[in-house]
């Protein structure tokens, strides 16, 4: 038994210095390697300690390696802010608050900000603003593109008249309770999806070890301001893409992310690039990850399997209340606003777009821009305007913090509100309340240059969170 049991003192020996690297190397080689001899532990040790990147994929030595790698850094020197930042675009200013202005021009003086724009739903978030377009050169920035890495819009319209939402009210709302998961919630019934194959699954460990949770939430929808309604659709040009008349159509709307596999992206590839791009305090959030590194690469490799991954779910979302429903299709508009693009700007230059809470919006490119409970959405088309960086709103954007709308409206309140507007509500609270929220209108007036209307949403019977 002695000549397989190391000590610390061992450890010293050959090298290892740091108390914490020290106890995770025992507690691994006690519990994985247990039936090795005393040197082969040591020689795998060393092997880690000569060359910790080395083995930092490494299903059993990759925590030890990680913990090495970090303690073998070098002091990394704060980089600097610029003393003046670039110019950006602001659409509806008037009605943004002054600390989402303050998130954008701090943002604008990253020396690797090549353009930016804030959209006219903007409002103070971690890092950018939420409704903050940034374009950088060469470099991505985890909270640039956000925690709910992916986040999406999706709309299914279906062969239906609008007369069939109120005929068929207490169908469609059971359908919506039995058909769509929130939170915590899962279903028992899951359907597999070939996401779930994807190489980054097995390349990437950070993935690797959310890929059970992943395959538990597929087809689920997030907390807070996530949902999944019926409403009505009112196509107003009749030159549309989808080849359809000027007319009204039941449609589906869901509105979700990547669940609990984006967060921990979020959370792990963030904790990085603060510690290899160290910035003053106040812009620690903005900190990037170069895309020459390995570490800029695996965030960009993992963000786009986000991203899919929440297609998948709203994907799964329209399938379970597609078959319900009996219909097929007649058309299906989606789109990105928590992502980052690889794009040029109009002198050729290539640049990562950051759009955080913001619509891509290119000339011809059909988006999404919902309202609130009570107010309609739109089915928009882009300008390709580039002083807003080909972007628009991604809805009309809170007026308050969840709080603030906590603290102000009350229950009986705001079921007078969705009474009178004729829309049933399945969970949700005050913090979601419609009043919460920007004029739709304003907004939309704000950003007539950014998209035009192809049609209108509006919510009839909507799910959320409890």
């Amino acid at each position: 038994m002695g000549k397989k049991t190391i000590k610390g003192k061992d450890l010293v020996a050959i090298g290892f210095t740091d108390g914490r690297t020290i106890g995770i190397a025992l507690n691994l080689m006690s519990r994985i390697y247990k039936k090795r001899e005393r040197d082969h532990k040591l020689q795998v040790l060393s092997e880690v300690l000569a060359n910790p990147q080395a083995f930092l994929q490494d299903e059993h030595l990759g925590k030890l390696a990680a913990e090495l790698f970090q303690e073998g850094k070098p002091a990394v020197k704060e980089t600097p802010l610029e003393k003046t930042g670039k110019a950006w675009q602001t659409y509806g200013r008037s009605h943004i608050e002054k600390g989402a202005i303050q998130q954008m021009e701090l943002a604008m003086r990253l020396p690797v900000t090549a353009a930016g724009a804030l959209m006219p739903d903007a409002h103070q978030g971690y890092g950018l603003p939420i409704g903050g377009v940034l374009a950088t050169r060469n470099a991505v920035i985890p909270y640039g593109v956000g925690v709910d890495i992916g986040c999406r819009m999706c709309l299914t319209l279906y062969d239906l008249p609008a007369s069939f939402i109120k005929g068929q009210h207490q169908k469609l709302k059971t359908m919506l309770e039995e058909n769509t998961r929130f939170g915590r919630a899962e279903f028992s019934d899951h359907i597999d999806h070939e996401i779930l194959e994807r190489k980054e699954f097995q390349e990437i460990r950070v993935v690797r070890e959310l890929k059970d949770r992943a395959w538990k939430q597929l087809g689920s929808s997030g907390s807070g301001n996530h949902f999944v309604e019926f409403g009505v659709v009112e196509i107003l040009d009749p030159d549309n893409e989808f080849g359809l008349p000027a007319a009204q159509y039941v449609a589906i709307l869901s509105h979700s992310g990547s669940r609990g596999l984006g967060a921990n992206i979020a959370e792990h590839y963030t904790k990085l690039a603060r510690e290899t791009t160290v910035l003053p305090r106040a812009a620690q959030n903005l900190a990037w990850l170069d895309l020459d590194t390995e570490a800029g690469q695996e965030y960009w490799l993992a963000m786009t399997l986000a991203g899919d991954y929440a297609s998948a779910c709203h994907h799964q979302i329209h399938q379970r209340l597609g078959r319900a429903l009996g219909e097929k299709p007649l058309a299906r508009v989606e789109n990105h606003h928590n992502f980052a693009w690889k794009e040029h700007l109009t002198d050729g230059t290539e640049v990562i777009v950051h759009r955080k809470g913001a619509t891509p919006a290119g000339k011809g490119v059909l988006g999404i821009i919902p309202g609130s409970m009570i107010h309609p959405g739109f089915i928009v088309r882009g300008k390709g305007e580039m002083a807003s960086i080909n972007s628009a709103s991604h809805g009309a954007g809170r007026a308050m913090s969840r709080t603030k709308a906590n603290q102000t409206f009350s229950n009986s309140e705001m079921k007078k509100t969705l009474r009178t507007h004729g829309v049933t509500l399945i969970g949700g609270g005050l913090d979601e309340a419609p009043m919460a929220y920007k004029d739709i209108n304003t907004v939309m007036a704000a950003q007539q240059e950014l998209v035009e209307v192809v049609g209108s949403f509006s919510p009839k019977i909507v799910r959320m969170d409890s």
